[in-house]
């Protein structure tokens, strides 16, 4: 069994939805949960930015803090996994970060996923007041971020020496509900993220097609060769995007307003799946057999819960069938 289970991941990356208040936001958010876990999704996630980001809406529009809506999410949900996607080292002391996922495990009754990364957005970090210093000291504090996660995760009371943080017998009580919480890296960096996720992680999320999704999980599947580690304990996900109605020309129509009205690169519109049902399944199960275990998607319909529905049960059956941890060659 994946230490981490995600199958089937819906991200919701946006909160300005169609005559929604902020009054009505939150429950929005349970609503759209809620038929998630009712239609085949095992995990819902949110980003972890402080204002939005480029490619999904203008900076001013609503951003809620990721750990705060978990935490609210876990009390309104019984079954679906619950994570970032994923944090930034840049945000916060890796210490408080374990402390929050694990009451994140404990409030959700072990549902949680510590999903973290190196970061990136510069602009953001410097409008908030963050150091945002060079990738290669991001690299360093993200693996010193694994470390003392995993330490306070399986430890009661955990040290650990880092290059840029430490903890000197921090206590983290009560331990996780499953006496451990996964972690997933987020990213495609063959050379550093890649080789972490292979020495720290239980599982990887990556971009790209079918072609560069076999090509990344073969690159995995190499660091663990070098580290002796199995491949298949690793649960390799891709983020994607996802246009879905009952026929395609629906789904055609959607994407063309989408495109000729949201402003998005079309470098970024190309790498969405649209059509329907049938045809979504079809480029999925491509993605599945390039070696993936599961995928995450978003929509621009998140708000609309027959959409959440349609896609749970077009993708949900086809992604609880994948076998666990295969390797690069399926």
């Amino acid at each position: 069994m994946l230490r981490a289970p995600i199958r089937l991941g819906l991200q919701i990356p946006n909160f300005n939805f169609p005559e929604v208040s902020e009054e009505q936001l939150f429950e929005k958010l349970t609503d759209i949960a809620g038929a998630a876990e009712s239609s085949g999704f095992d995990t819902v996630l949110v980003m972890d930015h402080l204002h939005q980001i480029r490619g999904v809406g203008p900076p001013e529009n609503w951003m809620l803090e990721g750990n705060a809506l978990l935490g609210g999410l876990a009390a309104r949900t019984e079954r679906v996994n619950l994570s970032l996607l994923v944090g930034a080292t840049t945000y916060r002391n890796p210490a408080l970060h374990a402390k929050l996922t694990t009451t994140l495990d404990v409030i959700s009754g072990g549902r949680a996923i510590h999903g973290i990364g190196a970061g990136w957005n510069e602009e953001e970090a410097t409008a908030y007041g963050y150091d945002f210093p060079s990738l290669k000291v991001r690299f360093e504090r993200l693996e010193d971020h694994l470390n003392i996660a995993r330490a306070m995760f399986t430890q009661s009371q955990a040290s650990y020496e880092g290059k840029h943080h430490s903890i000197t017998g921090a206590f983290n009580n009560p331990q996780p509900i499953r006496g451990d919480i996964p972690i997933m890296i987020g990213g495609s960096g063959e050379k550093k993220t890649l080789r972490m996720v292979a020495q720290y992680a239980d599982a990887s999320n990556f971009f790209g097609d079918a072609e560069r999704i076999k090509h990344l999980v073969g690159v995995l599947e190499g660091h663990c060769e070098r580290l002796g580690r199995d491949i298949g304990e690793i649960t390799k996900t891709r983020l994607g995007t996802l246009v879905v109605k009952q026929s395609q020309e629906e789904a055609d129509s959607l994407f063309k307003h989408i495109s000729e009205s949201s402003g998005m690169p079309a470098e970024r519109l190309a790498s969405w799946i649209v059509g329907d049902p049938d045809t979504v399944a079809e480029k999925c199960t491509e993605l599945i057999d390039a070696g993936l275990d599961g995928l995450i998607f978003n929509s621009p319909e998140v708000h609309d819960l027959e959409t959440v529905q349609l896609i749970g049960e077009t993708l949900g059956p086809l992604c609880s069938g994948v076998p666990s941890g295969r390797s690069s060659a399926g």
